[in-house]
């Protein structure tokens, strides 16, 4: 059974690659075009504008979702290296900094000294965080504060993300992981299924606690490595 889901993905994630290719044709023409009508000044031009724009938009919008998924198929397979993980963490915060502050979100961290390494593949790791931080953000749109700490225990790295957010129900915990589940008006809905898987391919696991206008807090559990073995 794994086998064959394992040949699904690699055909899914082939037919993805395929699409984008033409596509990103069709949406190039459709610039072309754009650019030929503006030159033309009447109302049937104008009225081919508006329906050219609705075209870009779809383009952009299946362009997005494809590369979703892509990332989706890949986030099994990481190339696992030595890394500190707060080291991860302080480079994504600093990364998202900027719009945390245009939404009025403070971000706080609390970085346990001394973590034991990890192995992680940087760029997976990067893509999880990432994910986790963009729900959280749009969890607040009224700003908030979201806060993020590492710990040790016992063979294992925490980390908890906390936001006070508008939290989830019964139903969206429920579906939380499903691929292409979203509450949102906008969005593949494969952002924590991808996290999910990323964290797995790790030899991690992941948790959420969260309560309508209680906030969410997601916590991640990767497996440190001995302090012998860092050496």
């Amino acid at each position: 059974m794994n086998d064959q889901y394992t040949e699904i993905t690699r055909l899914a994630g082939g037919l993805a690659h395929e699409i984008k290719n033409p596509l990103s044709t069709i949406r190039l023409n459709i610039e072309l075009l754009s650019e030929d009508l503006e030159l033309i000044d009447s109302p049937q031009s104008r009225r081919a504008q508006q329906r050219i724009k609705v075209v870009q938009s779809e383009c952009r919008r299946l362009e997005s979702l494809l590369d979703d998924f892509l990332r989706f198929t890949k986030a099994d397979n990481p190339e696992l290296v030595p890394g500190n993980v707060n080291d991860e963490i302080r480079e994504v915060i600093e990364f998202f900094r900027p719009k945390a502050v245009e939404l009025h979100i403070e971000v706080i961290a609390y970085l346990a000294s001394d973590l034991p390494t990890v192995l992680i593949d940087r760029g997976l790791f990067h893509q999880a965080l990432i994910n986790l931080l963009l729900n959280a953000l749009q969890a607040m749109p009224a700003g908030g504060q979201l806060m993020i700490s590492t710990r040790a225990g016992g063979n294992e790295i925490i980390i908890d993300l906390i936001d006070t957010g508008v939290g989830m129900d019964e139903k969206t915990l429920a579906n939380l992981y499903a691929a292409f589940y979203s509450t949102k008006k906008v969005g593949s809905g494969l952002g924590l299924a991808t996290t999910q898987k990323i964290i797995k391919s790790h030899g991690g696991n992941i948790s959420v606690q969260s309560e309508p206008n209680c906030g969410t807090k997601f916590t991640i559990m990767l497996p440190s490595l001995p302090r012998l073995a860092e050496k």
